[in-house]
C-alpha cells in the first residue's frame, strides 16, 4: 500500500488535502469510514450532488468545524472523496466510479440502506 499523496500548499498558505486512491484501501478501512452516521450523511449528500458542487460548510450535520474536518479526512483516507480548493472554499466530490471499481456494489448497498433510491 502506498502512502497518501503529500500535501502541497494552496494559494493563501492553506495545505492541500491528502488523498488516497480507493485501490489502496482495505475493505475494513472502507467499511469503518462508512459506519459512522455523520460520514454516511456526508457521502449520501455528495451522492445526490454534482461533482465539486458542495463546499465543506454546506452539509447539514450536527458537528463543529474541527469534527467535520476529521470526518472529511477519514473519507479521503478511505478513498471515498476528493477535495480541492476553489477560491476560499474547499469543495468535494464523491469518488464513486473509482470506489465502485474497487468495491463493486458496496456504495450502492450502503446508500440504499441509508434511504437512497
Amino acid at each position: 500500500m502506498s502512502a497518501p499523496v503529500p500535501a502541497a500548499e494552496a494559494p493563501g498558505g492553506r495545505a492541500q488535502p491528502e488523498h488516497r486512491h480507493p485501490r489502496e484501501v482495505p475493505l475494513q478501512g472502507a467499511l469503518a469510514a462508512l459506519a459512522d452516521p455523520v460520514r454516511l450523511t456526508l457521502v449520501r449528500e455528495l451522492a445526490a450532488s454534482q461533482d465539486w458542487e458542495r463546499a465543506c460548510g454546506s452539509f447539514d450535520v450536527p458537528v463543529r468545524k474541527a469534527a467535520l474536518s476529521h470526518h472529511f479526512a477519514v473519507l479521503r483516507e478511505a478513498g471515498l472523496i476528493e477535495q480541492r480548493d476553489s477560491g476560499a472554499r474547499r469543495v468535494n466530490r464523491l469518488r464513486r466510479a473509482e470506489f465502485d471499481e474497487r468495491f463493486p456494489g458496496l456504495l450502492d448497498l450502503v446508500l440504499s440502506e441509508a434511504g437512497e433510491p
